[in-house]
């Protein structure tokens, strides 16, 4: 494979999967947080995972691939701090689940301001606790590179039941207008008041410009209701808008992948390989890309900042949908 090859390769999962996925940011601060364990995958830790519901037997499903997408709040290169605290802020988190039984990706999106227990990072980045806050603020345990993935991986994995993910992909935000602009602009339906974010930004069907999708996926506070909730209800919009745009700039462009990537390098951090990725490529390429899920639940206003509580009922509900299968 040679190199121009592996670049459309490692490009394509990426704009696809991610920038397809992930546009998305909040402009909030940073004193919460998340968690998430990546499990082994090892027949012996299938079986003490196990699960019953309702009398029924349930074990992790072995066909999947789970990818965790990050949008860090945060401008510039991805870089290091210098010490185990950072201020990017993991304001976008998904979960890419590829489905081989039924050639299919779900994505699992999760509320920034979800709150959980979160590993915490000490001297030499080595575990010193735990910490409840905002699912965004695991992010900020860690140099802000693979250390603070790995912990947003973590928190996330435990708070689903001990899911296995397999990978991890993270942008700042300087991505979405990059994302935006290679494309050729995005389309959406704009239903929030913009005035006092981005006056540009009318109400209807608008083709948005790099700046204004930077607006239009982060914003929260002075538009509409200022929850996420709802600023995650523009981010599926934003998505599938993004996603017919990149199908069409793709088509129109031999070159469109190998330059976007070029672009974009400096603002990620993943551990994937590009034989990995080229993988995934040959494998989920075709896959159909199904609506977005979220955990449904309450926002309510902490002593600084909101906070979701998911509806428990409804969460175990689609861990068991999306992660897990029942024994036969």
């Amino acid at each position: 494979m040679n190199r121009r090859k592996t670049l459309r390769s490692f490009v394509y999962f990426c704009l696809i999967l991610i920038l397809v996925l992930v546009m998305l940011y909040s402009g909030l601060r940073i004193l919460e947080s998340t968690v998430l364990h990546s499990g082994s995958g090892e027949t012996e830790q299938y079986q003490s995972r196990t699960i019953v519901r309702d009398g029924v037997q349930y074990y992790p499903r072995q066909d999947i691939t789970v990818v965790m997408v990050l949008g860090i709040d945060e401008s510039g290169p991805m870089e290091s701090s210098g010490s185990y605290m950072n201020k990017g802020a993991a304001d976008v988190v998904l979960l890419a689940v590829f489905d081989e039984a039924d050639q299919t990706c779900d994505v699992l999106q999760l509320n920034r301001d979800t709150m959980l227990q979160m590993p915490v990072l000490g001297l030499g980045g080595r575990k010193a606790g735990t910490f409840f806050g905002q699912l965004a603020l695991s992010h900020t345990y860690g140099t802000g590179l693979a250390d603070s993935c790995e912990n947003t991986m973590e928190a996330v994995s435990e708070y689903l039941g001990g899911i296995t993910i397999d990978h991890y992909v993270a942008m700042n935000m300087d991505a979405i207008a990059i994302m935006n602009d290679a494309v050729g602009g995005v389309t959406v339906e704009v239903t929030d008041d913009f005035s006092q974010v981005d006056p540009t930004i009318g109400k209807g069907r608008v083709t948005l410009n790099g700046q204004q999708a930077t607006h239009f996926v982060r914003s929260r506070q002075g538009v509409g209701d200022q929850l996420n909730v709802s600023r995650m209800a523009r981010h599926r919009e934003y998505a599938m808008g993004f996603l017919e745009a990149f199908r069409a700039a793709r088509k129109s462009s031999a070159g469109f992948l190998a330059e976007t990537y070029e672009t974009m390098l400096p603002y990620m951090v993943t551990d994937c390989t590009v034989n990995t990725i080229s993988g995934f490529l040959d494998r989920y390429g075709e896959y159909t890309v199904n609506p977005p899920v979220t955990p449904v639940g309450e926002s309510v206003m902490g002593e600084e900042f909101y906070e979701f509580y998911a509806d428990e009922a409804q969460l175990d509900a689609l861990i068991l949908d999306l992660f897990f299968a029942p024994k036969q």
